[in-house]
């Protein structure tokens, strides 16, 4: 059985499905350290869970900047995240008192 995912990886899955696609956009969304988003970003890629794309060079250059890696979330990515909340949303409801009744 695979490792549940942690919360980094669940808050880098939610900031891609809510359209923050690539790498400084996701640090900046998150508040995580760049070492970190990229490094998670890489294993997620590995692990089948997002499917990476390079944009257009020609776009880049039009902005005058560098070409982007975008990031999209494959079907297990979407099952991955959803499971993930769905256990932190039950982990969360188990430690409030107030749930508890």
């Amino acid at each position: 059985m695979p490792r549940a995912l942690g919360i980094t990886s669940l808050q880098i899955l939610a900031a891609i499905r809510d359209g923050w696609t690539y790498g400084l956009d996701i640090v900046a969304h998150t508040g995580l350290p760049s070492g970190t988003v990229y490094t998670t970003l890489g294993r997620l890629r590995k692990s089948g869970l997002i499917r990476p794309h390079w944009e257009d060079q020609g776009t880049a250059e039009e902005e005058g900047r560098p070409r982007r890696r975008y990031y999209q979330l494959s079907s297990g990515g979407v099952r991955a995240l959803a499971e993930g909340l769905s256990r932190v949303a039950a982990l969360s409801a188990s430690l409030d008192p107030e749930a508890a009744g």
